[in-house]
């Protein structure tokens, strides 16, 4: 575990922290991963689900009540279910979807896969994503999880950033050196 404190802190981190002891002792990592995947999806394409998770007005009670049908009719059981409905009842349920990512970046370090998240102006199409990988990969020199982020304000370009390291080549930050340049001459 202070091999996994390291990259993840936090409420969400020591709850994926525990979640990821638990998978590991039960050999049922890469099927908890599936299902919280399942479960973050369902979140992120659910206004209802949202609102339910990150809203304080529902009580424990209505979020297990409404948690335990949403898991029931998605499929997901077994410990990554558990789990759920545990943070549910310690009032967690507003740092899920962090939770999940923690616990993710946790398996991807026990498999040696280093994590970059890329931030760029427009959805990318599948090759420049496949371009960006291949690059991320000679640099990391292994297996690279990517996180893709969009944020139009960037205007173009990309913003990447891998463990530790960050390199912003946007638009944006070049048109603000620009700028820069531009009041110290004038």
């Amino acid at each position: 575990m202070a091999q996994g404190g390291s990259i993840v802190s936090g409420v969400a981190g020591r709850y994926a922290s525990a979640l990821f002891e638990l998978a590991e002792e039960s050999n049922a990592v890469d099927a908890v991963e599936t299902d919280l995947d399942r479960f973050d999806a369902l979140v992120a394409e659910s206004a209802d689900l949202q609102r339910l998770v990150r809203s304080p007005v529902f009580t424990a009670e209505e979020q297990a009540r409404a948690l335990g049908a949403v898991l029931d009719r998605a499929g997901i059981g077994g410990l990554a279910a558990n789990f759920l409905r545990l943070v549910a009842a310690k009032r967690r349920l507003f740092a899920v979807r962090e939770m999940v990512r923690a616990y993710k970046l946790l398996v991807a370090d026990k498999k040696g896969i280093t994590h970059a998240q890329v931030t760029l102006a427009e959805e990318p199409s599948q090759k420049i994503l496949d371009d960006i990988k291949a690059a991320l990969r000679g640099v990391a020199g292994g297996e690279v999880s990517v996180d893709v982020k969009i944020d139009p304000a960037i205007i173009g370009g990309l913003v990447v950033k891998l463990g530790s390291r960050m390199v912003d080549a946007s638009l944006r930050s070049k048109l603000n050196s620009i700028r820069l340049a531009m009041k110290e001459v004038g």
